[in-house]
């Protein structure tokens, strides 16, 4: 295995699940420490900043240290040019490459001011996500001029995310014995009209910039009834709704309330906006000429959304396959691993030559200006 590779199989085989990010974290500042001044390695909680700002123009990388349950793929295992274990794909390949980009002497010394964020419990709810705790710890990282945070694209360019809500849909009825249900009303068959509604309701596509997000409502969870012989008196469903960055959190949950409307009441329990798309931004014209990527939609929600409403510009790049992210058969091909690598090595380390190209042709012209 590669120097790479074998860092991803050991922050695979450092389990994280969300709330349990310490070791992780730990092992990253170990590692880090080395390089990187005391001064450039700060903690905050289980989240981890390394490098700081010297004066030049500041490049940030994102990655969160957690990851869903163990699915029984707690170990990683090579087969067939992928690496297969929990967080594979969503995201320690990307956190690897965060890893040996930060160690990289090139980038260290290069023309930007590269930080890298590790930070903890972006998997649960959003209003215990650590970046927020880490963004207030830590305000300076506002200054970035361009973010990347390495979610899985499959190595396209995935520009803003789908704002994300759930809500709990609740249905009345009248408890009765089940031998004489006329004296009750059954609050989960009253669902059923809803629910069946839910199961056809199809994703509606919506264009921004040419880009295509897509708006979805989920049924997630239900639950209702209390014995076998008692008609239940409650139906609880957890809908989950995926809104894309034209809406606002009020507006997206005015859309809630209003496909949820046969509902006896509807609670909002967790709410996440959309990501801003990022436009006309040289970074990110730079990055995709690099990549040679696609500029994509990102359908899930991502920190570009918490980053985008710091105003920090944001995307997502990163070697994971988003289709293969939270399954028990969750992988990631190496050859993604080595090539988002090289891409924002070259991206980090080739705006001096840029910048000494551009400088040049000025005084070309002012030179021929003045003759």
């Amino acid at each position: 295995m590669s120097a790479l590779h074998e860092t991803l199989a050991e922050l695979v085989s450092i389990h994280s699940v969300t709330g349990n990010e310490g070791r992780l974290c730990t092992a990253i500042a170990k590692r880090m420490l080395p390089i990187w001044t005391m001064q450039s390695v700060t903690r905050i909680g289980n989240a981890l900043v390394v490098g700081q700002q010297t004066g030049r123009p500041l490049i940030t990388l994102f990655g969160h240290l957690d990851t869903v349950p163990v699915q029984d793929n707690g170990e990683p295992q090579i087969v067939d040019g992928r690496m297969l274990g929990v967080g594979t794909a969503d995201m320690k390949s990307g956190l690897a490459v965060m890893v040996h980009l930060l160690e990289d002497d090139a980038v260290r010394t290069g023309p930007y001011d590269v930080v890298g964020v590790f930070y903890d419990k972006e998997e649960g709810p959003a209003d215990q996500n650590g970046l927020e705790n880490v963004l207030d710890k830590a305000p300076w990282l506002l200054e970035s001029e361009f973010a990347i945070v390495l979610e899985p694209t499959d190595l396209n360019i995935e520009l803003g995310c789908n704002g994300v809500m759930n809500a709990e849909i609740l249905f009345e009825g009248k408890a009765a014995h089940s031998a004489r249900p006329w004296l009750g009303e059954n609050a989960v068959t009253k669902a059923g009209a809803w629910l069946a509604e839910m199961h056809e309701r199809a994703p509606a596509p919506v264009d921004i910039d040419g880009l295509e997000y897509r708006e979805v409502f989920s049924v997630t969870k239900a639950e209702g009834g209390i014995a076998n012989n008692v008609l239940p008196a409650q139906m609880r469903i957890n809908l989950n709704y995926r809104f894309p960055p034209i809406y606002t959190l009020d507006e997206a949950e005015a859309r809630l309330r209003e496909v949820a409307d046969k509902a006896d009441q509807v609670v909002i329990t967790d709410r996440a906006p959309a990501g801003v798309v990022v436009e006309d931004n040289p970074h990110l014209d730079r990055l995709v000429a690099i990549a040679g990527a696609e500029r994509q939609a990102k359908q899930a929600w991502t920190d570009v959304a918490r980053l985008s409403g710091r105003g920090i510009p944001a995307i997502n790049y990163g070697p994971g396959d988003p289709a293969l992210a939270h399954q028990a058969a969750e992988s990631v091909e190496l050859a993604n691993v080595d090539r988002a690598f090289d891409v924002l090595r070259e991206y980090l380390i080739d705006g001096q030559e840029d910048s000494s190209a551009e400088l040049a042709s000025l005084l070309g012209e002012s030179d021929e200006d003045q003759s």
